[in-house]
């Protein structure tokens, strides 16, 4: 399962569409981060039931961790979008950003990276 910030600045955009290129991949399933922090039960079942669960953020802020974490989940991979070298304001959501996102996530989810805590 993958939760995205899906901010309004240049790197919030690039995790939202990374994390819908992961569904459509059929990597992970992308699902809604403010639909844990509404509490709706549906989607806090999924989390809780869910083999795996990656969480992207794209500045320093971390809101879809900070929503995870106050929904009550402390077990996720967490990709920052920092660590990638990709900054607020000065990342463009290019296909080239996107798709090194997108590779970043498949790694951490295959156990291939550790940039994720």
């Amino acid at each position: 399962m993958v939760f995205a910030c899906s901010g309004a600045s240049d790197v919030g955009g690039i995790t939202d569409q990374a994390a819908r290129k992961l569904s459509r991949e059929k990597v992970a399933s992308m699902s809604c981060a403010a639909a844990v922090a509404a509490g709706i039960p549906d989607i806090l079942k999924k989390v809780q039931s869910a083999d795996s669960v990656l969480v992207l953020d794209g500045c320093d802020h971390e809101c879809a961790a900070v929503v995870m974490r106050k929904g009550g989940f402390e077990k996720f991979a967490h990709v920052r979008l920092k660590e990638l070298g990709l900054e607020k304001g000065k990342s463009p959501a290019t296909e080239e950003n996107i798709a090194r996102v997108t590779v970043a996530c498949s790694d951490v989810l295959e156990g291939k990276s550790s940039i994720t805590t």
